[in-house]
Formats: structure tokens, C-alpha cells, sequence
């Protein structure tokens, strides 16, 4: 037995006498034996979104290692299920096994993880059921109002945390505005759910990057899974675009990328959502994948830890390293930031067999998490709370255990996660 592993089990049994709500029991106190309590989790583990979910089995695995017997409830332990589904990149099975999971399954707790393309049919689900579900892993805006939510009246049943399209276009301008440019931006949005939302006229990025003082060239949207980008690109040479934004799936993005050095258009800056949020995304494109920047949600470098193991964000992202020898990703804090606010809710619901009670006990939610702190009585609308949002650039420093890794540049809107280099134009980094 090595001694780091004897620290972690001190360091856990030590949370669970203090009340972490796992199922350790303090010394001369026996715990009665509860129902088995069955939570549901889906998330794209296939498909051209499998990015989001290659941390699943991992974070999924800890977090069954960390429940042991169970989840200790009011004097009682409960065994704990996790009835994991596989939305595989599409909404329509993401519909579909959500509806498995709560009318054939019966779950208690519905979690669900990674674009509005698996947040919002299972969501949708979830609240036609009065099923209780926390989402997160998508900008809260297409979630919220993607679903037809409104800000006066909220949803029952359904509630989520992310950062929303305000953090990730100030974080871009903050990047933008340290690099000299002509201030034009070619906007690359696809026709799904993120793409609608970013280049939503009232709410989205045109109206924002105007104020700011920036040109827009959106030469409308395209379909997921597009071969061909020609039309985009020689939009873009025309209007002398000299910075590149969007939140294309990985694969088109690296369909773009690649063609548009083919036929010579050179940015001086490409800033992308969701695409370049992996490292394996950016190692497909080679060499050209130096440089490019993203917003970043989470990193080993972020100042927060576990409320269920008590590790620190570094230390779980080390331990991922290690034990799937592959380079950390950003879902890796998300996904299990999303299973200690489900089980520090039903731990501290009045009744396990009362939705009602689940849901309530999901609203006043008050946990400092992997993430940051989880508290819906914050707002910006009902059944939203928002986590930090900071911006990076790859390829400024060369990964430990890959080709690239990526330095945090902007952290204007989140001074508590630092800072460790500027943004440089595209070929500089």
C-alpha cells in the first residue's frame, strides 16, 4: 500500500466524519439500510461530441470509488446507482434514453453533461416527467432559452450551471484587444444549437462584438458535418478578416482549418469554442494547431477542489494523467463537479421518494465544488447559475504528455485564476 494512497484514505475518511455525506459511519454508530437510490447520466460518448465525454469512465469510476457502501442519508445509507447512456452525439437518442431512464429506470436524479445537443432533449425530459436533472457543460443561454424557458417564470424541475455567452465574448474581446488587428472577425456558426445562440442578433455575439467596436462577416449558417468550406473562405479573404471565431464541431473546424491554409487565408487570430477546448483536437491539425485560442471553463491551474474527495483541481487532473495516460480536459472538472452537486443534493433532500423534495433540495444548493462555488439563488435568470470563465491560447508552452498545452491569457471577469502569458498572433505563439 503506497503511502499516497494512505493519505487519500485518511484525507477521505476524515471528509466523511465531518459530514461529507458518504457512507462512513462514526465509531459505536450503526447506519439502518436504505433503498437503493438510482441516478441517471448521459452525455455524448460517441459521435463527433465524444470529446466531451472521453473523461466519463474515469470521473464515473472515482466517484463510485469515493460512495463505497453507499450515500449516508438522515442516520441511513443508501446504495447508489449510476445508469450511464451514451447520447452519441445525437438529440433524438438523447431523448430517447433519457425517457428510458426515468419512466422504465426510475431515477432519482437525472444528470446530464456537454451541448445543448444532450442537455436540452434530456432537459426537456426530465421536466415533462417532474424528473429532477442538473445539466451542465453548455453556455446557459441556448439551455435556457433553447428550451423556451422565461426569465419570469423559470422551469420546475430542471436546473444548470455553465458560464453564458456574455463570459465567453468578454473574454474574446479581452483577447482581441491586446493583439493589433483590423478588427474584423469572420464568424463560423453552425445551424444547431450553439450556433444559433452565438449568432443570435439580440442576444449573441453580433451585437456585442459591434459595441465593441468590431466588424462581423457571417456568411450564414452550415450543416454539422460539412466537407466543403470554400464559400466561408473566400468570404473572409474578400472582407480581409483577420480574426476567426465560431463553435464548430471538432471535426469541421479541422475540415476549415485545413483548407483554409490549402487556399491561403492566414488570420491573425482564431478563437473557437468548443472545438479546440481538446487536446486531441488540436493535435489533428499539426503544426497548424499552434496557436489558436479558446475559453477555457477549467484547467489543473483553477483554485478549487472536490467537496467530495477533497482533491484539489491539479491533483485530479494529475490522477487522470496517470491512470488514463492521456492529457487532461476541461470536462474532466465539469463532469464531476456535476455528481457532487447531485449527491450533496439528495443527501441533504427531506425525502427520497419525494420529487418535490429532490428538486427543492437541488434549488438551495449552496457547494464549493471542483469548479467553483454551485449556488442557484444567484441567478442570471431562474434555474441558472453561472461558473468562471477565463481564455487560453495553445501552444505558447509544450504539453508535459503531448504535443500542445495551453497557457491561460485573459482572465479579466476571473482574477482568482491566473494569468500566465499574453496572446500572441497566430504564428508568433
Amino acid at each position: 500500500m503506497s503511502e499516497r494512497w494512505r493519505v487519500r484514505r485518511r484525507e477521505f475518511l476524515r471528509l466523511g466524519m465531518v459530514g461529507a455525506g458518504l457512507a462512513v459511519a462514526a465509531p459505536g454508530r450503526a447506519r439502518a439500510q436504505g433503498r437503493g437510490v438510482r441516478i441517471g447520466y448521459v452525455s455524448p460518448q460517441t459521435g463527433p461530441l465524444a470529446g466531451f465525454g472521453e473523461a466519463d469512465s474515469f470521473v464515473i469510476g472515482g466517484v463510485r470509488k469515493a460512495l463505497g457502501k453507499g450515500l449516508a442519508m438522515h442516520g441511513t445509507t443508501h446504495p447508489v446507482e449510476i445508469l450511464v447512456r451514451d447520447s452519441q452525439s445525437d438529440p433524438n437518442r438523447a431523448a430517447e434514453v433519457a425517457s428510458r431512464l426515468i419512466l422504465t429506470d426510475k431515477v432519482d436524479l437525472m444528470l446530464v453533461a456537454s451541448t445543448p445537443e444532450t442537455t436540452n432533449p434530456v432537459s426537456d425530459q426530465c421536466e415533462v416527467n417532474g424528473t429532477p436533472a442538473i445539466s451542465s457543460v453548455c453556455p446557459w443561454q441556448p439551455w435556457f432559452f433553447g428550451r423556451g424557458g422565461k426569465p419570469d417564470v423559470g422551469f420546475k424541475s430542471t436546473y444548470h450551471f455553465f458560464w453564458g455567452l456574455e463570459d465567453i465574448i468578454g473574454v474574446f474581446i479581452d483577447m482581441w484587444n491586446s493583439v493589433e488587428t483590423n478588427k474584423v472577425v469572420g464568424a463560423l456558426w453552425p445551424n444547431d444549437g450553439d450556433g444559433n445562440a452565438w449568432g443570435d442578433k439580440e442576444r449573441g455575439f453580433p451585437p456585442a462584438l459591434t459595441k465593441a467596436g468590431y466588424k462581423v462577416i457571417d456568411p450564414g449558417r452550415y450543416p454539422n458535418l460539412s466537407d466543403d468550406f470554400s464559400a466561408q473562405i473566400a468570404t473572409f479573404k474578400k472582407e480581409k478578416v483577420e480574426i476567426v471565431t465560431g463553435v464548430p464541431i471538432p471535426p469541421d473546424w479541422t475540415t476549415f482549418w485545413k483548407q483554409a491554409a490549402q487556399q491561403g487565408f492566414r488570420p491573425k487570430v482564431a478563437s473557437i469554442g468548443k472545438a479546440l477546448l481538446f487536446p486531441r483536437s488540436v493535435e489533428a491539425l499539426g503544426a497548424l494547431g499552434n496557436g489558436m485560442s479558446t475559453e477555457v471553463w477549467w484547467t489543473p491551474q483553477h483554485p478549487f477542489k472536490s467537496s467530495l474527495t477533497g482533491a484539489t483541481a491539479a491533483a485530479f487532473a494529475a490522477d487522470y494523467t496517470r491512470e488514463a495516460k492521456k492529457q487532461w480536459t476541461q470536462p474532466l472538472g465539469f463532469i464531476h463537479a456535476l455528481f457532487e452537486v447531485g449527491l450533496d443534493a439528495l443527501k441533504r433532500s427531506t425525502s427520497l421518494d419525494d420529487k418535490g423534495a429532490i428538486v427543492a433540495a437541488v434549488k438551495a444548493t449552496n457547494l464549493d465544488t471542483i469548479v467553483g462555488p454551485i449556488n442557484w439563488a444567484k441567478g442570471p435568470v431562474p434555474n441558472v447559475t453561472k461558473t468562471p470563465l477565463v481564455g487560453g491560447q495553445w501552444g505558447q508552452v509544450k504539453g508535459q504528455q503531448a504535443r500542445f498545452d495551453i497557457t491561460i491569457v485573459s482572465n479579466r471577469s476571473a482574477p482568482n485564476i491566473p494569468v500566465a502569458g499574453k496572446l500572441r498572433p497566430l504564428g508568433q505563439a
